[in-house]
């Protein structure tokens, strides 16, 4: 008999809205605990001398990504149509 009481208090428990929001957090943590400390975001370590390259091409090849050239870019701002003047050092004579 006691049995369907405690089944039935179980369930109006599970729709107050403070357990739901435990039950909420308690998902969320466990989440943020997998993808934070699960096997694949162990760090890669290498020795000293196998991480140190030139450039960061290398880096790239070394870590197996595949390395386009870019597009040349354009410039920021372009050449001012006229002739070059010189930047005045101090404008003002004493």
């Amino acid at each position: 008999m006691a049995t369907p009481r405690f089944a039935n208090s179980i369930s109006i428990a599970l729709r107050h809205p403070g357990v739901i929001a435990m039950i909420v957090a308690a998902g969320t943590i466990a989440a943020m605990l997998i993808v934070d400390h699960g096997p694949w975001s162990r760090a890669k370590t290498q020795p000293a001398y196998a991480a140190m390259y030139a450039t960061t091409g290398e880096a790239a090849r070394a870590a197996g990504a595949k390395v386009l050239p870019t597009e040349p870019k354009s410039p920021i701002e372009p050449e001012r149509p006229g002739p070059k003047t010189s930047p005045t050092v101090n404008p003002v004579t004493p």
